[in-house]
């Protein structure tokens, strides 16, 4: 199945990589969702952008423990170097990640789109100035913008909040434009994003699927189906186009 997926590969003209958070597992990243999520643990109440606003501090100290204290620790596993190696050498045009942890970039992936932000940054809620979240700025609970003292938000999609624009149009362009979807370490349950390899599915692509356990996308669209660790699997993918 890894030569099948590498001659799809090899052959296509536009390959888009989109991720999901099983990508990030052996980084350190618990998924939100399932037995072991996030949510099992949290209310995910705190990230509500309603709840954000009437409670900024009592969301802060979550958002903190969590996505700074905890999630700031990781680092990118061999899946995420292996993308960017395969995008180097032409193989992959584009990452769409669902993730907001910045591991595609930090592992050298040039072009990706982040369709529900990253958590590097902090946007003020008063002004939209928006700046590079720091140990400084995150010693005041909650932070605040240093150009008009508003409270700082980290820059990615809250509950109630749309996707950013920017964002939901080019990742739905990829789907439209891309003969191959490397669909890796999602559910395929999270709507609008679970949406985008059934676009590229009706406009003729290929999808490979990298995951753990079978998903949504599985049964329906899926050409090719790796089982298994995404880091095994992409690593292997990369030998074996190479």
């Amino acid at each position: 199945m890894i030569e099948k997926a590498a001659q799809i590969i090899k052959s296509s003209r536009h390959t888009c990589a989109f991720t999901g958070a099983g990508i990030s597992t052996e980084s350190g990243i618990p998924p939100f969702r399932g037995k072991d999520g996030l949510w099992s643990k949290f209310d995910p109440i705190f990230l509500d952008i309603n709840y954000f606003h009437r409670r900024p501090e009592e969301s802060w100290k979550l958002i903190k423990q969590i996505f700074y204290d905890f999630f700031g620790k990781a680092r990118p596993n061999p899946a995420h170097y292996a993308l960017a190696e395969l995008e180097k050498r032409g193989f992959v045009k584009t990452v769409i990640t669902q993730n907001i942890d910045n591991l595609h970039q930090e592992a050298g992936s040039r072009r990706v789109i982040e369709f529900h932000g990253n958590s590097r940054f902090l946007v003020c809620e008063g002004c939209n100035e928006k700046i590079l979240v720091s140990k400084e700025i995150l010693n005041v609970i909650p932070p605040l913008c240093p150009k008009c003292g508003g409270v700082l938000k980290p820059d990615f999609v809250f509950f109630g909040e749309p996707i950013p624009s920017s964002a939901s149009r080019d990742s739905f362009r990829e789907a439209e434009i891309s003969d191959v979807f490397l669909v890796v370490g999602t559910t395929g349950q999270i709507q609008p994003a679970s949406s985008i390899p059934y676009l590229a599915k009706e406009r003729g692509a290929k999808i490979i699927e990298v995951n753990i356990e079978p998903s949504a996308y599985t049964s329906t669209i899926t050409d090719v189906f790796l089982r298994g660790k995404a880091s095994e699997l992409l690593q292997k993918l990369l030998l074996a186009v190479s």
